[in-house]
C-alpha cells in the first residue's frame, strides 16, 4: 500500500510549504511565494490526474465523464477564475484573466497537439523501420472536432465585440453541458488504459482504491484552492519586481504550472505508440478551454462585482484574436481526422515565433498567417467541413474498429 502510494506522498510533501504558507497567514517574498505555491500547484496537478485516471476503474456512465471533466481542469480553472473574480472589484485584474486563458490555450495547441504528433510520428517510423509522416484519427473523433469547431467560430465574437458577455457565458456553459450529454451516451465499455502511478493506483483492492482514490481528490483539491490566490498574486508581484512585462508572466507560468500532468500523461501515451489516444485528450481539453473556462470567465467577474460583460483592451483583443486564428488552423488541419508532420512542424514553429515578435504587429501579422493558412487547409479539406459542424447533433455511430485509433499512415 505505502509502495503504491510513495509518488503521492513525495508530491504532497513537496506542497506542504504552501499549505503551512496559508494556514498561518505569512507572506514570502514575491519570487518565494512563485517557487513555493507554484510547485504546490504542479504537485497537487499530478495528484489530482492520478486520482481522476484511476477512478475510472470505478465510476462508469457520464457521471464519471462530468466529474472527471471538471476535476481535471481544477488547477488551471482556479487560477484563472480567481484573477477573474478579483478583476470584479480590481480593473488591473482584467487582464490576467485574459492572459492566463489564451496563453494556457495556445500552449495547449502550439505546444501540446505538436509536440505529441512528432513524438507519435518518431515512435511509429522507429517500430516500423520507415519514415512514417501522419498520424490519424479514428472517424469518433469527428464528434470532439464538431464541439471544438463550433466553440471555436463562436470565440470570434469576442474580439470582434472586445469583452466577454455574460450571454455569451451562458451560452457556452451549456455548450459544454451538451458536450458532456453527448460524451456520456457514446461511451463504450472499454477498460481504461492506466499508466504510471495511475495504474498502480488502479490495481489496488477495491475498498483501498476507492478510499485512497477520495483521499487525492480531497487533499489535492485542497492544496490547489488553497494556492491559486497566493500564487496568481505573487505572479503579478513577481513581474513587477523583476521589471519583466506581469501580463507575460501570468500568460506563461501559471498554464506550464497547471497544465504539465496533462501534457506529460499525453506524451507518455504518445511514447507508449497511442498517439491518436493523446492527441484526443487534448482536443477534448480544448473543448473544455473554450466553453467552460471562457464560458465561466464572466460569471465569476460578475460574482466579484462587475458588470454584466468583462471588457478587454486592445492587447486582450489581439490576444483573442491570436488565439481563435490559431486554433482555426488546428481544426482546419484535423478536418480529415489525419495530422501530418507538416503541420506539427508548421504549428510548434508559429508558436515559437510569438515569443520572437511580441507587440501589437506581431500578433497581427501571426493571426493573418494562421488566418491564411487555416483557409487554405479549409479549402483542402472542405469535403469534411459539414460532416464536422454537424456531427455534434447526429445520432451516436458505432464505434470504429479499436485498433484503427492508433493507425499511422504514410502520406
Amino acid at each position: 500500500m505505502f509502495r503504491a502510494l510513495r509518488p503521492v506522498l513525495l508530491l504532497l510533501v513537496v506542497a506542504i510549504p504552501a499549505v503551512a504558507l496559508r494556514l498561518t497567514g505569512t507572506h514570502p517574498p514575491a519570487l518565494a511565494s512563485i517557487l513555493v505555491f507554484g510547485l504546490a500547484v504542479v504537485a497537487a496537478s499530478f495528484v489530482l490526474a492520478w486520482a481522476a485516471e484511476a477512478a475510472e476503474v470505478d465510476i462508469s456512465g457520464g457521471l464519471a465523464i462530468a466529474l472527471l471533466a471538471v476535476i481535471a481542469v481544477l488547477p488551471e480553472y482556479a487560477v484563472d477564475l480567481y484573477f477573474a473574480h478579483t478583476a470584479g472589484s480590481n480593473p488591473d485584474y482584467v487582464q490576467f484573466a485574459a492572459a492566463n486563458m489564451t496563453g494556457s490555450n495556445r500552449l495547449l495547441l502550439g505546444l501540446g497537439w505538436s509536440s505529441v504528433v512528432l513524438v507519435s510520428l518518431y515512435v511509429a517510423s522507429r517500430r516500423s523501420g520507415q519514415t512514417v509522416k501522419t498520424l490519424v484519427l479514428e472517424s469518433g473523433y469527428r464528434r470532439e472536432l464538431g464541439f471544438l469547431a463550433i466553440a471555436g467560430l463562436v470565440a470570434f465574437v469576442i474580439p470582434a465585440t472586445g469583452e466577454i458577455h455574460l450571454v455569451l457565458g451562458i451560452l457556452l456553459l451549456a455548450f459544454f453541458a451538451y458536450y458532456l450529454y453527448r460524451a456520456a451516451i457514446s461511451e463504450h465499455d472499454a477498460e481504461p488504459d492506466l499508466i504510471g502511478p495511475a495504474a498502480t493506483i488502479g490495481g489496488l483492492p477495491t475498498v483501498r482504491r476507492r478510499i485512497t482514490v477520495i483521499g487525492m481528490f480531497l487533499a489535492s483539491a485542497a492544496v490547489i484552492l488553497a494556492s491559486a490566490e497566493p500564487f496568481a498574486d505573487s505572479l503579478v508581484e513577481g513581474g513587477r519586481a523583476l521589471g519583466i512585462d506581469q501580463f507575460l508572466l501570468v500568460q506563461w507560468l501559471a498554464p506550464l504550472a497547471s497544465e504539465a500532468p496533462e501534457f506529460i500523461v499525453a506524451l507518455l501515451f504518445a511514447w507508449r505508440g497511442k498517439g491518436a489516444a493523446a492527441l484526443g485528450l487534448l482536443i477534448s481539453a480544448k473543448v473544455n478551454q473554450w466553453t467552460l473556462l471562457i464560458g465561466s470567465l464572466p460569471i465569476a467577474y460578475g460574482v466579484g462585482g462587475g458588470p454584466i460583460a468583462l471588457h478587454l483592451d486592445g492587447r486582450q483583443v489581439e490576444e483573442f484574436l491570436l488565439t481563435a486564428t490559431q486554433t482555426l488552423l488546428g481544426l482546419a488541419v484535423l478536418l480529415s481526422l489525419r495530422f501530418p508532420r507538416w503541420a506539427a512542424w508548421t504549428l510548434l514553429g508559429l508558436f515559437a515565433v510569438q515569443f520572437a515578435v511580441p507587440g501589437q504587429t506581431g500578433r497581427y501579422v501571426l493571426s493573418a498567417i494562421y488566418l491564411v493558412l487555416a483557409i487554405v487547409a479549409f479549402v483542402h479539406n472542405r469535403q469534411y467541413v459539414v460532416a464536422t459542424l454537424t456531427s455534434p447533433f447526429r445520432r451516436t455511430e458505432k464505434p470504429a474498429d479499436a485498433d484503427r485509433a492508433d493507425e499511422l499512415l504514410n502520406a
